[in-house]
């Protein structure tokens, strides 16, 4: 099973690196991931509980008073920060004062001899807590540590004489570790706040009053209010009220949306105007603001390949650069016998052998586009699926549900002139078959062929209620389609005296009228209906009409086109990325779709077997695939492709199978993840290469004799700190 605990105190992010190392090594543990940026510590065993005291142990050969719980305890953790921050600021500022004095006494000669004292002590201060440390981590095996390092460094400047130096290497070390640690909190604080809305309480409704409980004590069925200002905080529906709900904080959508009585509402949304009563569908660890947050919470622990290889790097790197400084201090001195010189050169290495810049500066990058990605309602599963997405070559989608809503519309209602003929004459003889199409044609273009005095509305709606009866007790889809258009129309209709379903053909009702069809195309001709003029004027599902064996017109039923569709497709191939559509619906509607949306290729009636086909073939041809789907026959697809993305309105299985989930449904949110997933590969990668450029320059000044062990400790804990600040700019991209 697997177990997520909360770990305390760890300070280092490699030191993180190697905590996680000694849990893994156990045998009774399957797979662990330790993330620094969440301190969370993930453990897969068959007891993970019973591994928890050995776990601590070795956690603390590491680092002492670290601490695993399986809850999580802020307040404790709160105490121990407020308690470090003051310690930590103290000893520096008076350690500064010590240096400062010592500063001052050696250029003054005053108290003569006194400013060494000076020094020692403040060095004593600075750094009497970082000897320990590294005495203590010796006894535990653990040497090439950053303690252990800064420790060698300044006792040799002081071996050498160099005291001022020694002394100022260790107090603007102590301010870089202090300003990082702070930069790491604070951005792990940022992530975090944005993306946990869960609500602590929730104001009950209970007849007239309110009484407010804990969120998590609320059950579905419940009502509660929310009032103007209030965030949403469970998912639900209106039950009485009306207002305008800001749906950034989940979407990232600027305009609010207006919302009334019957209409969904998610959890983190903000209710902006009207007071709402709404009934509780879903409990807090079901709604969208606690899914969002466990997403992000799991994603943080998918490393990427980058992460992975820079912690296999920093076990090397350390060693290495350690290895190097060992060499400088001797070879170069048995040559020139300035051992002074070299001496405090290989110092300055080891100053900047740390590779806590690399190993801290990487996954919180990750962790900061997943925390992006989810205030967009965008739920990255894991850095894996970050570095994938910058890669992709071509965009793959299904069409229901995700070009599409997959909400049947009549799109348009097309009489014939037989109809015209009916509603003027009572059914007299029609039109000629070519006067038919001919009218019918004029019609779906918005030019009436009628009499005079007869408005095209009437026409519509005549055609629109005859067929609504027919299909009053269907529960399909496009029959239900046309009962609802009936209804918006403001119709009323009959209800049938008989009526009998041709299984794949359509419905023969007996109406007032007489004796109605409505189904497709083989209903009508099995019937003897005459068809002469009969024209595809349209792409969709078509429902012909005909009454008394007169054909009286069709309804064109479709899915309606997502209005984003459009220009997300275009912002894809603005990038070069190449678009398809794999769908198993009929070809006619699957290319005016694509046609519509600008999508480059259809694959149309294909089973879930075509689909992973056709799919490797697009990868064959274009690269890096990513699928896009929302039903349970795209699981496998999903599944197969190098992303795959899943609309969070789909099926679970869709939904569990893919890399990325929308939790809007909008198809806007793709190229949204791509240009993420780019920036935050951008920035992991600037990380790196800074960090190194920037130690890599310092060692070879330092060669050069002209870097000092200030430029080193620069190199270490600045670089570090710009490092942090540099991976939450993905938060506040727009």
């Amino acid at each position: 099973m697997d177990k997520v605990y909360h770990i305390e105190n760890i300070d280092c992010a490699n030191c993180a690196a190697k905590i996680e190392r000694l849990i893994s090594a156990l045998p009774e543990v399957e797979a662990v991931n330790l993330t620094f940026a969440t301190k969370k510590l993930r453990v897969s065993a068959e007891n993970p509980d019973q591994l928890l005291k050995e776990m601590t142990r070795l956690a603390n050969t590491v680092e002492n008073d670290v601490v695993i719980t399986a809850d999580a305890s802020e307040s404790k953790a709160e105490e121990h920060d407020g308690f470090k921050f003051f310690t930590d600021s103290h000893v520096i500022l008076v350690g500064a004062v010590l240096f400062a004095a010592g500063i001052v006494l050696e250029h003054t000669n005053v108290l003569q001899g006194w400013w060494i004292g000076c020094f020692a002590l403040a060095y004593v201060v600075l750094g009497g807590e970082i000897l320990l440390q590294a005495v203590k981590n010796i006894g535990k095996g653990q040497i090439f540590d950053e303690n252990f390092l800064m420790s060698v460094a300044t006792l040799g400047a002081f071996a050498i004489q160099e005291y001022p130096e020694a002394v100022g290497v260790m107090l603007f070390f102590r301010i870089g570790e202090f300003f990082e640690e702070k930069a790491v909190e604070r951005s792990r604080s940022q992530i975090m706040e944005a993306v946990d809305l869960r609500p602590e309480v929730v104001s009950l409704i209970e007849g007239n009053s309110t009484k407010e409980i804990p969120a998590e004590d609320a059950q579905i069925g419940e009502l509660l209010l929310v009032k103007p200002g209030d965030r949403i905080p469970l998912d639900g529906v209106i039950i009485e009220g009306e207002s305008r709900i800001d749906t950034s904080p989940i979407t990232g959508e600027p305009v609010p949306v207006k919302a009334a009585a019957g209409d969904q509402v998610i959890s983190g949304c903000i209710n902006t105007s009207g007071v709402l009563k709404i009934k509780v569908e879903k409990t807090l660890e079901n709604s969208m603001v606690s899914r969002i947050l466990d997403s992000v919470e799991n994603a943080a622990a998918s490393k990427p390949k980058i992460d992975r290889f820079i912690t296999r790097f920093a076990r090397v790197y350390t060693p290495v650069v350690v290895a190097v400084a060992i060499l400088t201090a001797i070879i170069p001195s048995l040559i020139t016998g300035n051992w002074q010189h070299w001496i405090y050169t290989a110092l300055t290495f080891l100053v900047i052998s740390c590779p806590c810049a690399l190993v801290l500066s990487v996954p919180l990058a990750f962790f900061s586009g997943i925390g992006a990605g989810s205030k967009k309602g965008i739920l990255f599963k894991g850095g894996v699926s970050l570095e994938a997405l910058k890669n992709i070559k071509a965009v793959v989608m299904d069409k229901t549900g995700t070009l599409t809503k997959g909400e049947f519309v009549v799109q348009h209602v097309i009489y014939s002139g037989n109809l015209i003929s009916y509603m003027t004459s009572g059914m007299t003889a029609g039109k000629s078959a070519e006067g038919e199409a001919e009218g019918a044609s004029r019609v779906l273009n918005g030019i009436e062929n009628r009499p005079k005095g007869l408005s095209k509305e009437h026409a519509e709606a005549t055609l629109l209620s005859l067929a609504a009866s027919c299909e009053l007790s269907s529960t399909h889809p496009i029959g239900v389609s046309i009962i609802n258009e009936a209804q918006r129309y403001g119709l009323t209709p009959q209800a049938p005296k008989t009526i009998e379903e041709i299984a794949g053909k359509g419905i023969r009702a007996v109406l007032n009228e007489g004796v109605a069809l409505c189904g497709n195309r083989t209903l009508l001709e099995d019937a003897g209906v005459d068809l002469t003029g009969y024209r595809n004027l349209a792409s969709g599902s078509e429902v012909l009409f005909a009454l008394n064996n007169q054909f009286m017109g069709t309804l064109i039923v479709d899915d309606t086109i997502k209005p984003d569709s459009i220009s997300a497709v275009k912002k894809l191939k603005r990038w070069g990325i190449a678009t398809a559509m794999l769908t198993g619906d009929e070809e006619t509607s699957a290319r005016a779709v694509a046609e519509k949306t600008g999508i480059d290729q259809v694959f149309a009636k294909l089973l879930p077997e075509d689909k992973i086909r056709i799919l490797r073939e697009l990868r064959e041809e274009h690269g890096s695939v990513m699928f896009i789907g929302d039903g349970i026959n795209d699981a496998p697809v999903l599944a197969g492709a190098d992303v795959g993305a899943a609309m969070g309105s789909g099926a679970d299985a869709a939904i569990e199978a893919a890399d990325v989930v929308f939790m809007t449904s909008s198809v806007e949110a793709v190229p949204q993840a791509i240009a993420i997933a780019r920036a935050t590969n951008k920035i992991a990668m600037q990380n790196v290469v800074f960090a190194l450029v920037i130690k890599a320059l310092v060692m070879i000044l330092g060669l050069a004799g002209l870097a000092s062990m200030w430029m080193a400790v620069f190199a270490d804990s600045g670089v570090a700190m710009l490092c942090v600040m540099n991976s939450i700019r993905i938060l506040y991209k727009k």
